[in-house]
């Protein structure tokens, strides 16, 4: 259930409130009571990063097992 932040346009209140998506955005204040309490923008859910794309997963420097030379260029062993 996301959460909503909510500040009073009378008084400066702020508030955070658990509600559900389909609710209905609360109007009435708490602290003075007035129909003035507006729903701000938040800055959302975190983050979460899956599937290719990253550095982890695409990009960090994939070492060569050893033992095994690069096609075409030269074997560090004694050849």
């Amino acid at each position: 259930m996301p959460h909503y932040d909510y500040q009073c346009q009378a008084c400066a209140h702020e508030m955070e409130e658990f509600q559900s998506m389909s609710a209905a955005p609360l109007v009435v204040c708490p602290k003075c009571k007035k129909k003035t309490l507006k729903r701000l923008i938040g800055p959302g859910a975190g983050i979460l990063f899956k599937g290719t794309g990253f550095y982890e997963t695409d990009y960090k420097d994939k070492s060569e097992p050893k033992g095994e030379c690069q096609e075409g260029g030269p074997c560090s062993g004694g050849g």
